[in-house]
């Protein structure tokens, strides 16, 4: 059976629980998936694939996140690589694909990345913190989409097992 690593960084837990929706969404199509926060993971060892994903914040990816490319590239490239961003709190991520920002960009090509994906993040009104209590006065809400998100992750589940057939 193919195993994938999902990792992902999280602040708020919002693309925590993106992250539980794509490996759910992946052992449903057949595929053995571990959800497991980026900054835990000390290796890539038993997994045929990984899937990296991270909030955005002032149109950066989440420091975990780069981190983990940077540390686990030369393992990441050698295995197929999806990347996914959370983050537009807005309906821009249903109604366009969003090209992912610089730094993502950047980490999918050290990685060769087979695809990459921006899906709306979720911000509490309540948020606790300077700026994020500053944005959700403005912005809170839940932009995420889980059917586009489970989608994605069938994608990922098909592909995978053309590659490995």
């Amino acid at each position: 059976m193919i195993r994938v690593l999902v990792a992902y960084a999280s602040e708020r837990g919002g693309t925590a629980e993106i992250a539980d929706w794509i490996g759910a969404a992946l052992r449903q199509a057949g595929v053995e998936a571990d959800v497991r926060p980026a900054g835990e993971v000390q290796d890539l060892d038993g997994y045929d694939a990984a899937v990296v994903g991270g909030a955005l914040y002032e149109g950066r990816w989440h420091r975990e996140a780069r981190r983990f490319v940077r540390h686990h590239s030369d393992a990441l490239a050698h295995r197929p690589v999806w990347l996914f961003s959370s983050g537009p709190l807005d309906d821009t991520a249903r109604e366009r694909v969003i090209e992912p920002v610089a730094g993502v960009a950047k980490a999918a090509g050290r990685v060769h990345a087979r695809g990459h994906a921006t899906f709306g993040g979720r911000l509490a009104p309540d948020a606790k913190g300077f700026m994020a209590s500053k944005i959700a006065k403005r912005m809170s809400g839940d932009y995420r989409d889980r059917e586009r998100v489970a989608a994605w992750a069938a994608g990922i589940a098909r592909e995978l097992r053309r590659v490995t057939a």
